[in-house]
């Protein structure tokens, strides 16, 4: 089968095309020919070892990259008893572990997969997985998001923060989302009831007794969002990790404060998103589509810190 490796850690240049044996399947795996993969930041991140779990992907050859599939199963492990041959599934395989998603062919363990909705294509479905999963926990798992509370979102109009948007109002929540002018419009049709412009408005100045903030920008952003919460509030922060200062006034604030989110695959809530998907509730929103021999220019796409939703590739 066709896959794409890294090389090396580095730049786009290390991603290469080879063929390579299809793997074989352990007895709780199914055997997947993808149709569609997602590309997420931690993709770029890995590959340019900008991320601590590149260091635990070191021993793995070849290195295939990517988590986040949709496609139709060709094979299934004895143990597997919630999936056929020919069902359409999605799912994040293997994280944080090798997920080998760039490839014709995938295994994956079962508990990490659902079925595909059909009022969905395998691009939105690929696009679904990480993104919609991190939102999703964040809110009902490292933090848990109250009818009414008010929410701030930042980089909203992103890959996780457009779901985060629509899963909060699922929840019950008052969204206040924070992006750039041009995507106010995006956001708001999302359903976020207040939008904010990070390039324009002071956030700090204008916000607070906020009840939960996702944050995803680090740096003195968190210390602002940390701001505008009030006492007791819940503040759940991407990327992970946190300094001593942001610590200290936490603690100050006694909030309940995450600093460390990794998502993981969890068969109830990939079931979840299915379900939100299949009912209209949440909508992926592909911001571009690449094919199978444009991974470059997807990496690239992600490096801008731009994108609109997700970014996809399809496989013929």
């Amino acid at each position: 089968m066709k896959a794409i490796i890294l090389n090396d850690f580095g730049g786009v240049e290390q991603l290469v095309y080879k063929t390579v044996e299809k793997p074989i399947i352990e007895p709780q795996e199914v055997l997947i020919k993808v149709k569609a993969i997602s590309i997420n930041p931690v993709d770029v991140k890995v590959r340019a070892r900008l991320a601590p779990l590149a260091e635990q992907l070191l021993d793995q050859q070849p290195l295939i990259l990517g988590w986040d599939i949709a496609g139709e199963v060709v094979e299934v492990g004895g143990d597997v008893t919630d999936f056929s041959i020919r069902d359409q599934v999605f799912g994040m395989v293997n994280f944080p572990k090798h997920g080998a998603g760039y490839a014709q062919y995938v295994a994956a363990p079962s508990e990490h997969l659902a079925h595909k909705p059909k009022n969905i294509t395998y691009g939105q479905a690929a696009a679904s997985a990480l993104a919609a999963l991190t939102a999703w926990q964040a809110f009902t798992k490292y933090g848990k998001l109250r009818p009414n509370d008010r929410l701030l979102i930042h980089a909203a109009a992103g890959g996780v923060g457009h779901f985060a948007i629509q899963i909060a109002k699922y929840l019950g929540a008052y969204v206040i989302a924070c992006s750039s002018l041009k995507n106010k419009d995006f956001v708001l049709s999302l359903g976020a009831n207040q939008y904010l412009d990070y390039q324009n408005t002071d956030f700090e100045a204008v916000l607070t007794d906020i009840d939960f903030v996702l944050e995803s920008i680090g740096g003195d952003n968190t210390i602002k969002s940390i701001n505008v919460l009030k006492p007791f509030g819940t503040l759940v922060k991407l990327p992970s990790g946190e300094t001593n200062k942001e610590l200290e006034i936490a603690l100050e604030k006694s909030l309940h404060a995450c600093f460390f989110m990794s998502v993981y695959a969890d068969k109830h809530d990939i079931n979840q998103i299915a379900d939100l998907l299949a009912k209209g509730i949440i909508k992926p929103h592909v911001d571009q589509t690449f094919g199978f021999d444009q991974i470059r220019q997807a990496h690239l796409a992600i490096e801008t810190g731009r994108t609109k939703g997700k970014i996809i590739i399809e496989i013929d």
